[in-house]
């Protein structure tokens, strides 16, 4: 009869380590290798993504769909310019004029487009916006010859 019983702690320490005196450590569960798991429900790697990530990792970001193209003029708005320029001439011409705000100063500015407000407020204030003009190429109408219709003699 036995009179001292090993104890299950020391059992669990096992041949290999970290192996939980089951044997081979290749059985127990990872939660998928490399960045498996980290999607929707990331439930087993969320505070390893979190860490190396943020919060920005999870959820959608910015538009989807690559048909839609950001509009990437430039813009400024009148009282903008009030604020950082003296009166005079003010060459803007990457910019699209927008009415946000007060102008007092008399300015003359070249600009590729503006609002219908804030070319108001310049003329009030004395001043104008000068507009570039984009010049639009027509291109010919062309008709493919199979079905075009062959006039008669």
């Amino acid at each position: 009869m036995k009179t001292h019983k090993r104890r299950k702690s020391s059992r669990e320490h096992g041949k290999g380590m970290g192996s939980c005196g089951t044997g081979a450590r290749k059985r127990r569960h990872h939660g998928g290798k490399g960045m498996s798991g980290t999607g929707k429900r990331a439930d087993q790697k969320k505070t390893l993504m979190t860490k190396l990530y943020g919060n920005s990792y999870f959820g959608k970001q910015g538009i989807t769909s690559r048909g839609t193209k950001r509009d990437t003029r430039n813009r400024i708005n009148v009282g903008d310019i009030q604020n950082k320029y003296k009166s005079g001439e003010v060459n803007l011409s990457t910019y699209k004029i927008l009415g946000k705000g007060e102008i007092k100063d008399k300015f003359i500015i070249k600009a590729l487009e503006a609002s219908k407000s804030a070319i108001e407020k310049v003329k009030k204030a004395g001043g104008e916006i000068i507009v570039k003009e984009i010049k639009k190429i027509e291109t010919p109408l062309v008709v493919n010859p199979k079905h075009a219709k062959k006039e008669k003699k």
